[in-house]
């Protein structure tokens, strides 16, 4: 008998006491929408209630110009569900390093894909999955403050929480925790914590020689910048995460969009002519947060809640997506039950480990100044080059992780 099974047949797996909800999912950001909408839409043979809780409105978040990126497996995995129309396709990647040698393309083509990724605004795909969420009988709760949650004895959860100066208590079989946050907010003390000492700039800038559709990731001697094209005329609009030391990324928030974009130029270089505008500059500290465990009793956490990433090859919500969705077809199959949880955390173990280390080693490995390794660096990224199933292996990472 395996574990999933011992802990199905467990005693108190089988409570009769009243829930209010099998499964209440606590942050409506992308990660827990998808939660919702893939639970209600794909456990009718287990007839799961589910409630979804936020202190914000999803309309609070539609005007967000944030960009994120998204592999193809992702959209795979939620074009079933929902789709924003806006989304921007990336079909080469550029990656190289400034002012040594090597590069390494990785062209959509290459993988019979029509796409490797794609570029949306946060409030785009918040808008798309929650219009979707709500045809579903998901139960929304907006809360200004959820309490700490308690365990009960019978397998259940109690979760306190506070609307309108009105606190009630929900009792539900599992609680997931998919609420995201910045670099130290969440999960730390809880794992793994490492400091990166860089900070990221973002915003939306304009090239004058723009090339659609290409992604850049050009690794300098603070940190990577990365270029994602998100359309605009001419494709020369492209969502900027510019990473450098906090007293640089301090220093350049009080330029002046004229002079912020020389020094831009001046590190990325002139591959797509010069940066002409800035749009929405903003910063925020970079890190990596991960939690011991994923699943603690009935307490389950995903996305941010489990892991904070290096936005370095934009790994963050494509891990969160792929967490959600595990945990979507283990609690379809195995219903509310810690059998499930224990399930979907068997299941994440090797691609949360494999993305996280690969995460991890890039922020520290393309950001040390030392001749003789940045040689290598060079080394490693050409030889992807004449070593095509190791790039496809690369890739396939990136765009789908390790399926069990």
């Amino acid at each position: 008998m395996n574990e999933v099974q011992q802990a199905a047949n467990a005693p108190g797996n089988q409570s009769t006491a009243p829930f209010d909800y099998d499964v209440t999912i606590v942050g409506a950001g992308p990660v827990g929408l998808a939660l919702a909408g893939w639970l209600a839409r794909r456990s009718a043979t287990q007839r799961l209630n589910v409630a979804l809780i936020d202190a914000r409105e999803p309309e609070d978040s539609i005007a967000d110009p944030r960009a994120i990126a998204v592999s193809q497996g992702s959209r795979m995995i939620l074009e079933p569900l929902a789709w924003p129309s806006d989304a921007t396709a990336i079909q080469r990647i550029h990656v190289s390093q400034r002012g040594h040698f090597g590069r390494t393309l990785i062209d959509h083509a290459e993988h019979g894909l029509p796409a490797l990724g794609y570029v949306l605004r946060y409030g785009s795909i918040v808008h798309a999955l929650a219009d979707a969420v709500r045809s579903t009988p998901v139960h929304w709760f907006k809360s200004t403050k959820a309490q700490a949650p308690q365990q009960l004895e019978d397998d259940g959860v109690l979760l306190p929480i506070e609307s309108a100066h009105v606190t009630r208590t929900l009792r539900t079989r599992i609680l997931v925790n998919a609420e995201g946050g910045l670099f130290g907010e969440q999960q730390a003390g809880s794992g793994e914590t490492r400091d990166y000492g860089q900070t990221a700039l973002v915003g939306t800038v304009t090239l004058s020689s723009p090339q659609p559709h290409v992604a850049w990731e050009r690794f300098t001697r603070q940190g990577p910048i990365a270029l994602l094209p998100t359309g605009g005329v001419r494709g020369a609009d492209y969502a900027l995460v510019w990473c450098c030391a906090p007293e640089e990324a301090a220093r350049r928030a009080q330029l002046s969009d004229e002079d912020f974009l020389r020094e831009l130029g001046s590190e990325f270089g002139d591959r797509m002519g010069r940066f002409v505008q800035i749009k929405g500059r903003a910063a925020f500290p970079l890190g990596l947060n991960t939690v011991d465990t994923l699943v603690k009793g009935n307490v389950v956490a995903i996305g941010n809640a489990a892991q904070t990433l290096h936005p370095v090859a934009g790994q963050g919500l494509n891990l969160g997506l792929r967490d959600a969705h595990a945990l979507a077809d283990a609690l379809s199959h195995y219903g509310a039950t810690r059998s499930a949880l224990i399930e979907f955390a068997q299941r994440r173990a090797l691609d949360r480990r494999m993305t996280i280390g690969a995460t991890d080693t890039l922020a520290r490995l393309f950001t040390v100044d030392f001749p003789p390794l940045a040689a290598l660096r060079g080394l490693a990224l050409t030889a992807l080059e004449f070593v095509p199933p190791v790039k496809t292996a690369l890739a396939r990472q990136m765009m789908f992780g390790q399926r069990r």
